[in-house]
C-alpha cells in the first residue's frame, strides 16, 4: 500500500526528487496553509509550511504570517501559539489526508508522543505535493484500513500498526504538568514582504473566542471537528502557555518535545553545513492517574488562587466590579484564597449583584437578615401540638435531624458533640424547608450548605447563599427528578460526542441510563474530592466562564480519563457503579477540570446543542 500505486503522487515525486537531494535545504514551500483557531471558517491564522533536509533529516516547521490574520481580533500572540517549529518526522507517526465533498482539503499531522498538530488547512491546493515529497525523504506508506491515513516510517507490519495509527496514546507530561511543544523562535530566510514572528508571550486563553455567535456558511473547522472528535477520541492543541523555562531558546530553529530529550536544530536553508545538537534532557512527570491517559494538551495550567490585593484590582472607587467576566475567568483559571471566599462566593452564587455598590451591598446584607429572621421564626413559633398536626413538618425536620449529625463530621468545624455549626446547619435548612415548602428538604441539601456555611459563618449569609445555589440546583432535588434526567441525558450525548467507543461500550453493556454517575450530579463532586478541592471546583462551576453546564464536561473528563479501565474489566452496571464510587478521593481534579475545559472548547457549538434548554443548572449570570 505504498504511494507507487498513485500516478498523481508518482508525477510530483519526480518533479521533487532532485531538490530532496541537496543538505540543508528547503525541498517543499507552500504558502497559504491555515489553522483555524475556532470552529468559524472566519477565524484562520495563514502561514507558510515547509520541509526542510539537514542531513539525513527531514523538519517540518509552518510559521504564521506577521500581521495577516484575515481576522484582526485574534492578537499577534495567539496566533503564534500555533507555530509548529522544527519538527523532525522521525518523530511524526501518521499524517491523515481529508477532502470533503465542498470546502478544501487538509490533513492532520500525529506524532509518536500522542501529540496532534492542529489540522492544516491548503486553500490553494498543495496536499498531493507535501506527500509526495515526504514520500521522497522518509519511508511513507498508506494505512491498510484507512487509503487517506499514510503511516511515517513504519518500518513494522502495516497490517499490524495502522489501526493504532488513528489512536492518539498517552501524551508525553512535562515537568510542568503541561504537555507540549515547545514554541520556540524559527528565523526565515525568505525576503518576501511577509515576516515572521517569535513567540515569547503566549498566555492568551483559546477559550476566549468559544461561544462567540455569528452567522456561518459551511463550516468545514466544524466538519472536521465532529470528524476527528470520532476518529482520534478527541484533537490534541498546542498548550497555550510558553513553556520557555524548560527549553532553550534560539534564533534559528527552536526545540522540540521528544520522549526524553530535546535536539535543537539550528538549519538555514542555505547553511547545509549546520549541525544538529541536543539539549540537555527534560524529566518527563509521571502521570497520576493509574487508568487510561488522556492525550489532551489544551488551557492554561492551572494559576495560584486570586488574592486580597488582585481582588481589589476588579473594583472602582464606589465597590462596583469593573469587569465581571475577566474576574469570572480568573476564579476558573485559579479559584479563590480562602480568606476572600466569603466576599467572592456572595458574587458567584448572584446574592451580590456585580454592579453593586459598597452601600448597595451592605442595605441589602441587614434586609435579607431581617427577611431571614422573620422566616426562621415561622417554624420556630410551632407548639408541640401544633406539630402532632404538621406531619410534613415532622418528616422534614426528623430528616433534617438524622443528616445533619452525619454530614462533614470529620470537619474540625462540625466535630464534636453539640456543636453550635451543626445546629446552624439545621436550623437553614428547617428554615429553607419553609422558605421553599414546595420542595422542602431533600437527602443530599445538607452536603450542598455545608460548605457555604463553613465559609460564610454567618447564618444569615450562609441561608441567602443556599438559596440562591438551590435556585440553580433545585431541579435535582425535583419529586419526578425530571432535572437529574435531563443531566444525565445530555452527558450521555456528550460523551456520545466525544468518546464515541465508550459511548458505543456502555451502550452495549445496557449502562446509558448513567446512573452510576447520579451522585456526581446531584451534589456536585462533593463526595468525591477533599473538603478544599470540592471548594475549589464549586467556585470553578460557578463561574459559567466556559458553559452553565460545565459539571458535565467534567463528568466527561473523568469518564474518559477511566476508560481503559472500564472497557478492559469489561464492566457491568454494578460493576461500574462500585468502581465509580471507589474514585471518591481519587481523582486528580486538576487534570479533570484542564480536559473539562479541552472538552467543552471542543465540543464547541455542538457540545452546547447536546444539552436541552432548562437543563440545571440555568440561572442566569448576573
Amino acid at each position: 500500500h505504498d504511494l507507487s500505486d498513485d500516478a498523481d503522487y508518482a508525477q510530483q515525486s519526480r518533479s521533487n526528487a532532485d531538490a530532496g537531494k541537496r543538505s540543508g535545504s528547503v525541498v517543499y514551500v507552500k504558502d497559504n496553509v491555515t489553522i483555524h483557531p475556532t470552529q468559524y471558517a472566519s477565524e484562520r491564522i495563514s502561514g507558510r509550511l515547509r520541509l526542510i533536509k539537514q542531513g539525513s533529516s527531514l523538519f517540518m516547521t509552518w510559521i504564521p504570517y506577521k500581521g495577516q490574520s484575515s481576522n484582526a481580533r485574534l492578537p499577534e500572540k495567539d496566533r503564534n501559539l500555533y507555530t509548529i517549529r522544527a519538527v523532525p518526522l522521525t518523530d511524526v507517526r501518521s499524517i491523515r489526508r481529508h477532502t470533503p465533498t465542498l470546502g478544501w482539503q487538509y490533513i492532520i499531522v500525529v506524532l509518536t508522543s500522542g501529540l496532534a498538530f492542529p489540522p492544516l488547512y491548503f486553500y490553494n491546493g498543495g496536499v498531493r505535493e507535501f506527500l509526495a515529497t515526504l514520500k521522497e525523504h522518509v519511508f511513507l506508506v498508506r494505512s491498510a484500513d484507512d487509503a487517506n491515513v499514510f503511516l511515517v516510517n513504519d518500518l513494522q507490519d502495516p497490517l499490524q500498526r495502522s489501526l493504532s495509527s488513528l489512536e492518539l496514546p498517552r501524551a508525553v507530561y512535562l515537568a510542568n504538568g503541561t504537555s507540549c511543544i515547545s514554541p520556540n523562535t524559527v528565523r526565515s530566510t525568505d525576503d518576501s514582504e511577509r515576516t515572521y514572528e517569535n513567540t515569547h508571550d503566549a498566555t492568551s486563553s483559546l477559550s476566549e473566542y468559544n461561544g462567540k455567535h455569528r452567522q456561518k456558511t459551511h463550516d468545514p473547522a466544524r466538519d472536521l471537528s465532529i470528524h476527528v472528535l470520532e476518529k482520534f477520541s478527541l484533537v490534541t492543541k498546542f498548550a497555550r502557555e510558553t513553556t520557555s523555562h524548560l527549553f532553550r531558546e534560539s534564533d534559528d530553529f527552536g526545540t522540540y518535545d521528544r520522549k526524553h530529550q530535546v535536539q535543537t536544530v539550528p538549519v538555514n536553508a542555505g547553511t547545509p553545513d549546520d549541525t544538529i545538537k541536543p539539549q540537555d534532557e527534560i524529566p518527563v512527570a509521571s502521570d497520576p492517574l493509574e487508568f487510561d491517559k488522556l492525550s489532551l494538551v489544551w488551557g492554561k495550567p492551572r494559576q495560584p488562587p486570586l488574592g486580597l490585593e488582585e481582588w481589589a484590582t476588579f473594583f472602582d472607587s464606589e465597590g462596583r466590579i469593573m469587569d465581571s467576566k475577566a474576574l469570572r475567568k480568573r476564579i476558573f483559571y485559579g479559584g479563590v484564597e480562602h480568606c476572600l471566599r466569603k466576599e467572592v462566593w456572595k458574587f458567584l452564587l448572584g446574592f451580590h449583584a456585580y454592579d453593586s455598590t459598597y452601600a448597595e451591598r451592605e442595605y441589602l446584607d441587614s434586609i435579607k437578615k431581617s427577611e431571614y429572621e422573620t422566616i426562621k421564626h415561622q417554624w420556630q413559633s410551632i407548639s408541640p401540638a401544633q406539630a402532632k398536626r404538621f406531619t410534613k413538618f415532622r418528616e422534614r425536620k426528623g430528616l433534617i435531624d438524622k443528616d445533619v449529625v452525619r454530614t462533614d463530621r470529620s470537619i474540625s468545624f462540625y466535630d464534636g458533640d453539640d456543636n453550635p455549626n451543626v445546629t446552624r446547619l439545621r436550623d437553614i435548612l428547617l428554615t429553607y424547608s419553609f422558605y421553599n415548602f414546595d420542595l422542602g428538604y431533600c437527602q443530599g441539601m445538607s452536603d450542598l450548605l455545608s460548605p457555604i456555611l463553613f465559609v460564610m459563618g454567618n447564618e444569615s449569609e450562609s441561608f441567602w447563599c443556599f438559596v440562591a445555589l438551590m435556585e440553580r440546583l433545585g431541579p435535582n432535588f425535583d419529586r419526578d427528578q425530571n432535572g437529574m434526567h435531563s443531566q444525565l441525558l445530555a452527558l450521555l450525548k456528550l460523551v456520545e460526542l466525544l468518546d464515541s467507543p465508550l459511548h458505543n461500550y456502555l451502550k452495549q453493556a445496557d449502562c446509558l441510563n448513567y446512573f452510576f454517575c447520579f451522585r456526581w450530579i446531584l451534589i456536585q463532586f462533593k463526595r468525591e474530592f477533599e473538603y478544599e478541592k470540592t471548594m475549589l471546583l464549586w467556585e470553578v462551576l460557578w463561574t459559567h466562564y466556559l458553559s452553565e453546564h460545565f459539571h458535565l464536561y467534567v463528568c466527561v473528563a473523568i469518564l474518559k480519563r477511566y476508560r481503559q479501565k472500564i472497557m478492559g474489566d469489561q464492566m457491568d452496571f454494578d460493576t461500574l457503579l462500585k468502581f465509580i464510587n471507589e474514585l471518591s478521593g481519587h481523582i486528580d481534579l486538576n487534570g479533570a477540570i484542564r480536559d473539562g475545559e479541552a472538552l467543552c472548547i471542543c465540543a464547541g457549538e455542538n457540545g452546547s446543542a447536546c444539552i436541552p434548554p432548562g437543563t440545571p443548572p440555568s440561572l442566569p449570570i448576573n
